[in-house]
C-alpha cells in the first residue's frame, strides 16, 4: 500500500475504470461516480473504461455510461473482445476465418483487426473465439468445439466463473461457457480479459498511459490484472468486495489505494507508517498481537482500514478473517 500527497486523479495520467460495481450496478449508477470521475477529468486524467464483457458494442458501452451521467465515446471503451481480436490478428494471416462463438461485439471486434467471422466449423477456420452473450445456444457451442477438434486456436475473451444476476444471485458467465468447448475437446483457451496481461496491454496501448491507475470493484480480476501489469490500483467497495475480503487477500490480489467509492480519485491518500509495533495512518493504529488484531484512534474510518490493511498484509500468508473481525466491526464500514 502507498500514500500519495495529491489527489489521485493528479498522480496517474490514465485512470482504467472497470464498469459493473464501479461506475453503474445493472443500469443503476453508483452514487457519487459520475460528479467524480467529471471532477478527475477536469483535473486533466484521462479515463478509459475497461471492461471482460464482449457481448457489448463499444458504441454500445458508451451510450450506457452517458445514460448513466458519464459521457463517453466509443474510443473511450476497451473491451475483452477488442483484447481477443488483436491476440487473434497478432498470430493469424490478415483475412482468415476465425469461428465467433458469442456476440455482435466480438464479432464486430473480430471484423475491426482485419479477420473474417464465421459462424461454422465448415470452412476449418483457423481460430474458435469465445465471449458472453444472453443467446449463446448449443449449436454455436457445437460448431465451436467441432472446429478447436480439428486444430483451430481456442481463445477466450474472459474466464469469469460468473456474472452479477441483478437481484438474484450470480449467473453463469463465459468461464463456465468456456468450459463446454473445453471439457468436449480437451484443449484449454487462451484467456485475454482480466486478470491476464492481454487486455491490460491492450488499455495501455489504446490510451497511451505513462502512469496508468487501475480502478475497481473486484480482486480477482481488477486488482490481480492491474498487478499482472505492474500498475497501481485503486479497489472500491460500491461493488462486490468488502472491506473483510480485501483485508485477507493474498499477496496477489491486493490493491495500492482504497477507498470508499470513486471519490477516493480526488483526494491524497495518506501514508501508512510503522509506528513502534503496529502501523499508523491518520488518527488510528494497528496492531497484531498474537493471532488477533487490534485498532485504536478515531478519525476518517477508512485511515482505519487502511492502516488495519498494512498489518494484515505484513506477512504474504493472508490472516483468518476471524482474527480480523473484532477490529474491523469497531470501524463501522
Amino acid at each position: 500500500m502507498k500514500g500519495s500527497d495529491r489527489p489521485l486523479s493528479e498522480a496517474y495520467d490514465v485512470a482504467l475504470l472497470d464498469l459493473d460495481g464501479v461506475v453503474y450496478v445493472g443500469s443503476r449508477p453508483v452514487p457519487a461516480a459520475a460528479e467524480s470521475l467529471a471532477k478527475a477529468r477536469a483535473a486533466g486524467q484521462r479515463l478509459a473504461f475497461v471492461t471482460n464483457n464482449a457481448s457489448r458494442t463499444p458504441s454500445a458501452v458508451a451510450a450506457l455510461l452517458t445514460d448513466v451521467g458519464v459521457p463517453a465515446e466509443a474510443d473511450d471503451v476497451v473491451t475483452s473482445a477488442q483484447a481477443a481480436a488483436r491476440l487473434l490478428a497478432e498470430r493469424l494471416p490478415a483475412g482468415s476465418e476465425v469461428l465467433v462463438v458469442g456476440g455482435m461485439g466480438l464479432r464486430h471486434a473480430v471484423r475491426a483487426h482485419g479477420l473474417r467471422p464465421v459462424s461454422t466449423a465448415a470452412g476449418r477456420p483457423a481460430a474458435v473465439v469465445q465471449g458472453y452473450h444472453p443467446g449463446l445456444g448449443y449449436g454455436l457451442l457445437a460448431e465451436g468445439a467441432k472446429a478447436v477438434a480439428m486444430g483451430a486456436l481456442f481463445v477466450g475473451s474472459n474466464g469469469d466463473l460468473t456474472i452479477p444476476g441483478g437481484d438474484g444471485p450470480p449467473q453463469p458467465g463465459n468461464g463456465a461457457l468456456l468450459r463446454v468447448i473445453s471439457a468436449a475437446t480437451g484443449v484449454e483457451p487462451i484467456v485475454t480479459g482480466k486478470p491476464e496481461r492481454p487486455l491490460h496491454q491492450e488499455s495501455i496501448l489504446r490510451t497511451g498511459a505513462r502512469r496508468p491507475l487501475v480502478v475497481g470493484d473486484r480482486l480477482d480480476t481488477d486488482i490481480e490484472g492491474a498487478n499482472n501489469g505492474n500498475a497501481d490500483s485503486l479497489l472500491v467497495f460500491t461493488g462486490v468486495t468488502d472491506p473483510l475480503q480485501a483485508l485477507t487477500a493474498p499477496p496477489h490480489r491486493r490493491p495500492t489505494y482504497l477507498a470508499p467509492d470513486l471519490t477516493g480519485l480526488l483526494v491524497p491518500h495518506p501514508e501508512v507508517v510503522r509506528d513502534g509495533g503496529g502501523h499508523r495512518c491518520g488518527g488510528w493504529t494497528a496492531r497484531r498481537d498474537g493471532g488477533t488484531f487490534t485498532l485504536e484512534g478515531t478519525g476518517d474510518p477508512y485511515d482505519g482500514l487502511r492502516a488495519l490493511a498494512a498489518a494484515a498484509w505484513e506477512t504474504a500468508t493472508p490472516p483468518p478473517a476471524e482474527s480480523l473481525a473484532g477490529a474491523l466491526e469497531g470501524l463501522r464500514l
